[in-house]
């Protein structure tokens, strides 16, 4: 990239689908599952058209899910570990790394549906200013949607739960630009999923708009 630098390679982490977002079961019932993978590919469709991304790798084993993630030209690697998140992060960077020892790397939520790529490029460009770890806070300020490794540091995740505040305590550099609410936007809840419908999700979750009559708010 001219100005920013260096392109990124993006680790997305996916649970199983009979596992993943079971915190919406209550709300959308049996498509919880299809609704995970629908949030997936938005995400890696939006992330794989942004000009800073050079490649997305999905560390999932749902053979379902990989085959169509794969379908869009994301590396899809086995959760080999299978010792919970940050274990499938730091395994999906070491393959990066694998197939490009000087790649930048990035971990980004698998559930962001109204992710834009004009959001992302302007979150990984500040990454690249901040010449160190950098992480984005979800929209609550308690989470971490996005955390950065420029080439050669490692990417040190501690995702989960207030993972905002382990990422500071690590060092990362927290990124507070303005105008990037869709790539803050995870959806774990019925609350977020209206705010990610408010800000306008991707073509798959959007497949689901009957069951989302549900979720309009007052008078939309």
């Amino acid at each position: 990239m001219d100005d920013a630098g260096y392109r990124w390679s993006l680790v997305v982490p996916l649970k199983p689908l009979a596992l993943a977002k079971s915190r919406l079961a209550a709300a959308v019932g049996e498509v919880r599952p299809a609704l995970a993978l629908a949030f997936a590919l938005d995400t890696v469709t939006a992330a794989l058209a942004c000009a800073e991304v050079a490649d997305v790798t999905v560390v999932t084993d749902d053979t379902v899910a990989g085959a169509e993630l794969a379908g869009l030209g994301a590396f899809v690697v086995a959760d080999e570990p299978a010792a919970g998140l940050n274990a499938a992060l730091r395994h999906g960077a070491a393959r990066v790394r694998d197939r490009e020892p000087a790649a930048a790397v990035a971990a980004l939520n698998g559930d962001l549906p109204a992710l834009r790529p004009a959001e992302l490029s302007m979150v990984l460009r500040e990454a690249v200013r901040a010449g160190k770890r950098a992480f984005l806070a979800d929209a609550a300020g308690v989470g971490t949607t996005l955390l950065t490794a420029p080439p050669r540091l490692p990417l040190s995740p501690a995702f989960g739960g207030p993972s905002r505040a382990r990422h500071l305590a690590s060092g990362a550099h927290e990124i507070t630009l303005p105008g990037v609410p869709s790539v803050r936007r995870d959806v774990d809840t019925a609350d977020d999923l209206r705010a990610a419908l408010a800000l306008g999700v991707g073509r798959r979750t959007a497949l689901f708009t009957p069951l989302f009559a549900a979720f309009s708010p007052p008078g939309a």
